[in-house]
């Protein structure tokens, strides 16, 4: 204990929160930097395993559907099996990378407040104590918070309701009527599994999806990154890469328009103890409720900085935060994508090094 009663604070230079691909990431390019994990710089995750998020997505989920899964830097994934369970693929993946850059990810270790410390170092706040440092990469992504919409007589449905994150896989649902909310990626992959064992299947959104024809080329992928990152810049709280890029139109996806599994229903307005109902007298008989509507930003522990503005986001500039530039923010908003939050760690870290002094040329590391 110091003078003032408070648990002595462990100095270090960076406090990176979350081992997935934003903060591997940016963990990856602090060492590239010359710093050394659990003296410079420390990676800390509230996971009981590598493979951030992945780990905890549904075994039907395999490698071969994942869409747009991006190698993290220095090591390529290759080998794969596309019929193994994606959390399966990725979290070896993640264990090996972990290993081969000596990252020594400190887990589970649950952040619970990042406050202003003395001398101009942030004070982060853990279930393994207090670290005092000088910048933090917050790469807490958004899995831990799931976005349950409210709707009126939501508490009297009788049956079943359930969120992507906790999706077990379409066997759970055999037999089922099941209403399917969400017009994101994930709403329509498990509506096309849950159809093929369901009673029956129904699909609404609050706006008409877009599905998307051709390639997702560069320039597509610019335009949707630009997006987000409006929002970001302005203080609001942003929207995923995925929502602006529209939905791809695979074979799959075409079988299932064709076949009307992908019928969509406009917004249900009220849920009714057998299903849910709509202002022009239309009813619809369910009971199960598959919430496939997406998810936050981790950022509560963030609280104490004061760092929200207005509009509920944090304003970003690159992947510092404008009102505390010690603060970086990666996979947060236009990085919150494989890709992005690889550029990002990579950017986050070459500010970093500016403001620790260290911008100097790169220390090779190799697996």
């Amino acid at each position: 204990m110091n003078d003032s009663g408070v648990a002595t604070a462990r100095e270090t230079e960076v406090v990176v929160i979350g081992a997935g691909q934003a903060g591997l990431s940016g963990a990856f390019h602090l060492r590239r930097t010359g710093l050394e994990p659990d003296r410079d710089f420390v990676v800390l995750d509230h996971s009981p395993r590598p493979g951030g998020a992945w780990q905890f997505r549904w075994p039907s989920l395999t490698y071969g559907k994942v869409h747009g899964m991006h190698s993290l830097p220095g090591m390529e994934l290759t080998g794969a099996d596309d019929s193994r369970p994606s959390s399966k693929v990725i979290g070896a993946y993640f264990d090996r990378y972990e290993s081969a850059f000596g990252l020594r990810v400190h887990r589970p270790v649950d952040v619970t407040a990042v406050r202003e410390g003395p001398e101009g170092r942030l004070l982060v706040e853990s279930s393994e104590g207090t670290y005092a440092a000088r910048a933090l990469i917050n790469a807490t992504g958004t899995w831990d918070r799931p976005f349950w919409p409210r709707y009126p007589g939501q508490e009297s449905f009788r049956g079943w309701q359930v969120h992507t994150a906790g999706y077990p896989g379409p066997d759970a649902f055999a037999g089922r009527r099941v209403v399917v909310v969400g017009g994101g990626a994930s709403g329509t992959q498990h509506l096309m599994e849950i159809a093929e064992v369901a009673a029956e299947t129904y699909w609404v959104t609050r706006r008409p999806p877009v599905f998307r024809e051709g390639p997702f080329d560069a320039d597509r992928g610019r335009a949707a990154v630009a997006l987000v990152e409006e929002r970001v810049r302005r203080g609001l709280p942003p929207r995923s890469v995925v929502s602006v890029t529209g939905l791809p139109l695979t074979d799959a996806v075409r079988r299932a328009r064709a076949s009307g599994v992908l019928d969509r229903l406009p917004m249900f307005d009220r849920i009714t103890p057998d299903g849910v109902a709509w202002d022009d007298g239309r009813t619809v008989g369910a009971d199960t409720i598959l919430w496939a509507t997406g998810f936050r930003p981790v950022i509560d522990h963030l609280a104490p900085l004061k760092l929200r503005e207005p509009g509920g986001g944090i304003q970003v500039e690159g992947t510092r935060a404008v009102r505390d530039p010690r603060v970086h923010l990666v996979g947060y908003g236009p990085s919150a994508s494989t890709i992005g939050a690889n550029r990002a760690g990579r950017a986050a870290v070459h500010d970093i090094g500016r403001l620790l002094g260290r911008s100097g040329a790169a220390t090779p590391v190799t697996a």
